[in-house]
């Protein structure tokens, strides 16, 4: 997946920093959406994956008009309900910008969005 970096993607821009270069809450979004694509092809009908740990490395800064491509390298021989995905964004030069894990859980859709809509403790 390969992105452009926007004013709107900059720490300054998400809060998260006073520079303007590529936030690293809009490059894990990135990074969360590349594990979303690459769980797909390991689901069953009716299910989905949910977010449930980042580990991550933010290494270098990107500018705006920077490009990043991000991946996600999904686990071999997945079984059980959790998978861990191997993620890198390497910037337009070739350098890796940013590198780490991040982990989803494999849960029923259905099921999911009713549990969260639920009051907690009932």
């Amino acid at each position: 997946m390969r992105y452009e970096v926007t004013e709107a993607d900059t720490a300054t821009a998400l809060g998260s920093g006073d520079v303007p270069v590529l936030g690293t809450p809009r490059m894990i979004a990135w990074m969360e959406a590349a594990t979303v694509r690459a769980a797909a092809p390991l689901l069953a009908a009716g299910q989905t994956t949910v977010g449930v740990a980042i580990r991550v490395e933010h290494l270098r800064a990107t500018p705006v008009g920077g490009t990043v491509d991000v991946t996600a390298e999904a686990p071999d021989g997945a079984s059980g309900r959790r998978l861990t995905f191997a993620v890198r964004a390497v910037d337009g030069a070739g350098t890796v910008v940013a590198a780490g894990e991040i982990d989803r859980a494999i849960v029923d859709r259905d099921r999911f969005t009713e549990a969260a809509g639920r009051p907690p403790g009932t």
